[in-house]
Formats: structure tokens, C-alpha cells, sequence
């Protein structure tokens, strides 16, 4: 299967090649610059897509990955609060230091992750 993807990537590489040298040529006449710019764009396209199918998927879409293999960051008020809630909970001597850290940590990663 990687070399499959790895060969479809070479060859959209190749074909993107092209398509981009296609499209600087078009640009150098200047009457056909209005069909040279948007073939510049696809073969910028191209390239990407083709850098995607060579690349492992942990490089192309690292947030991803690592949203696969880290545990679950807090993203909404209400899940924050109870996040709280459960460390006040877990807490043994009551509400203390630990746990106040704690949920300014969970603030902070709340504020930190787009929604």
C-alpha cells in the first residue's frame, strides 16, 4: 500500500511539474496570462496533494495524529467545569492547591484549543 502511494504521489509530482511549467509559459505571453495564473494555482494544488501521498500521515496532519495519542484536551466551558468538579472530587483533603492548579490548567488548555 506505501508504495503505491508513493508511486500516485511521484507521478502527480511529475504531472504538476508540467502543469506549472505549462503555466509560466503561458504567464511569459501576456495575453494568455489570465489562463496562466490559475494554472500556476492548480499546479500548486498538485504539488501539495502529491506531497501528501509521500509524506507518512504524521507529518502531513500532526495535530491530528498526536489528537490520536494524547488524551483528550477539555474544548468547551461546561466539560471544563466538570473536569474541575471531578479533580475537587478526587482531591482527598478537600478543595486545595493541587486542585486549583489543576483547574487553571484546564482554563488555560480551554483557551489555547480553537473551537
Amino acid at each position: 500500500m506505501r508504495f503505491l502511494r508513493v508511486l500516485l504521489g511521484s507521478l502527480l509530482w511529475l504531472v504538476a511539474g508540467v502543469v506549472g511549467l505549462l503555466g509560466v509559459v503561458l504567464c511569459v505571453t501576456v495575453i494568455l496570462l489570465p489562463v496562466g495564473i490559475p494554472l500556476l494555482m492548480l499546479a500548486r494544488r498538485l504539488f501539495r496533494m502529491a506531497m501528501a501521498l509521500i509524506l507518512p500521515r504524521a507529518a502531513v496532519h500532526p495535530v491530528q495524529e498526536l489528537g490520536k495519542k494524547a488524551p483528550d484536551v477539555v474544548s468547551s466551558g461546561r466539560s471544563g467545569r466538570k473536569s474541575r468538579k471531578k479533580l475537587r472530587k478526587r482531591a482527598t483533603k478537600g478543595p486545595g492547591e493541587a486542585v486549583d492548579k489543576a483547574g487553571k490548567a484546564v482554563k488555560k488548555q480551554r483557551k489555547k484549543v480553537p473551537v
